[in-house]
C-alpha cells in the first residue's frame, strides 16, 4: 500500500469529527442548510469537515475525490492508480435530524478496490478502521489519539471485527431514510427463509459497519448511493472478511468509475 501513516489519517478523521460536533452542539446554530444540485442537503459542518480532511490529504501524493470537492472529468481520473474517496459528513439528513447517526468517511482506493477505510461516529465517539491484509477494528469512546503512541496501541485498545458471533436471530439492516419498495421485497424474500428475522434501521455508513461487526447478517441497498457513501465502509467490510456485491451479480462494487453512482448492492456477513 502506497500510504502507510494510518495513525495520522485517523487523527485527521477525529479532528473532523470534533469540528462537526462544534456545529452540532451549538445551541445557536441553524446548520446553514443549503440544497445541492441533486437536492441533497449541505451544511456548514460538511464544509468545515471537508476543509480539515482535504487540507491534510492534499499534502499526500494521492489525488482526492470528495463529495464536497471538485469532481474531475473521468479522462483525468481514469489514470489514477490510487485515490482518496471522502465523505466528510455522511448522513447529513441524520445530522439535521439530530439523531447522531452520521459519520466521517475516508477511504484509500487502489485500482478500483478500497484497501483502507476510516469511519468515525462523532456523537457516539466510535471509531472503525480497516486495512487490507491487517484486519478491521472498532475502538469505542475515543475523541483523540493523545493517549496512544502508535497503531499497535490503538489496535490493542479496540476489538477486531467481526466481534459478534453468538446471535440467534437473522438480522437485516436497512436505511433509516431510504427504504425502497425493492428493499422491502428483498426483505420479504428473506422472511421465507428465516422465521426469526429482525430488522435494524440505521443511518449513514453505520449500516455497513453493523455487518462488519457481526451485528447484522445482510444490508441490501436498492436505492441510489455514490462512491463516497460506501468506499470507507467497503474497505472495513473487506478487512473484516465481508464483501459488498453488486445486486444480482457475483461482482464487488468498484470505484473511480466514469459514473460515480453506485449500482444497487448487498453487504453480506461471512459466516464460518
Amino acid at each position: 500500500m502506497i500510504y502507510s501513516d494510518v495513525f495520522q489519517l485517523i487523527k485527521v478523521a477525529l479532528q473532523a469529527g470534533e469540528k462537526i460536533l462544534s456545529v452540532y452542539n451549538d445551541p445557536n446554530s441553524d446548520f446553514q442548510v443549503e440544497k445541492k444540485a441533486d437536492n441533497s442537503p449541505l451544511t456548514i459542518a460538511d464544509r468545515l469537515s471537508n476543509e480539515i480532511i482535504c487540507n491534510y490529504l492534499n499534502k499526500t501524493s494521492i489525488p482526492v475525490l470528495s463529495e464536497e470537492g471538485k469532481h474531475l472529468d473521468y479522462s483525468i481520473r481514469k489514470d489514477w492508480e490510487y485515490l482518496w474517496v471522502v465523505d466528510p459528513l455522511d448522513g447529513t439528513k441524520e445530522f439535521i435530524k439530530k439523531n447522531g447517526e452520521f459519520t466521517v468517511n475516508i477511504a484509500l482506493v487502489h485500482c478500483g478496490v478500497p484497501v483502507l477505510g476510516v469511519i468515525y461516529v462523532p456523537v457516539k465517539k466510535d471509531l472503525y478502521f480497516g486495512i487490507e491484509g491487517e484486519g478491521a477494528y472498532k475502538v469505542e469512546n475515543i475523541e483523540n489519539l493523545d493517549s496512544f503512541s502508535d497503531m499497535a496501541q490503538l489496535k490493542a485498545q479496540g476489538v477486531r471485527l467481526p466481534s459478534v458471533h453468538d446471535r440467534n436471530r437473522f438480522v437485516v439492516v436497512a436505511s433509516r431514510s431510504h427504504l425502497s419498495a425493492e428493499t422491502e421485497d428483498f426483505i420479504n424474500g428473506l422472511r421465507k427463509k428465516h422465521n426469526d428475522l429482525d430488522i435494524v434501521s440505521s443511518g449513514s455508513s453505520l449500516k455497513i459497519c453493523l455487518v462488519a461487526e457481526g451485528k447484522a447478517d445482510v444490508y441490501p441497498r436498492f436505492a441510489p448511493t455514490m462512491e463516497w457513501d460506501t468506499a470507507a465502509g467497503h474497505a472495513i467490510a473487506r478487512a473484516a472478511g465481508c464483501e459488498i456485491y453488486q445486486a444480482g451479480k457475483d461482482m464487488p462494487l468498484i470505484y473511480n468509475k466514469e459514473d460515480l453512482l453506485n449500482p444497487w448492492f448487498i453487504v453480506e456477513l461471512k459466516r464460518n
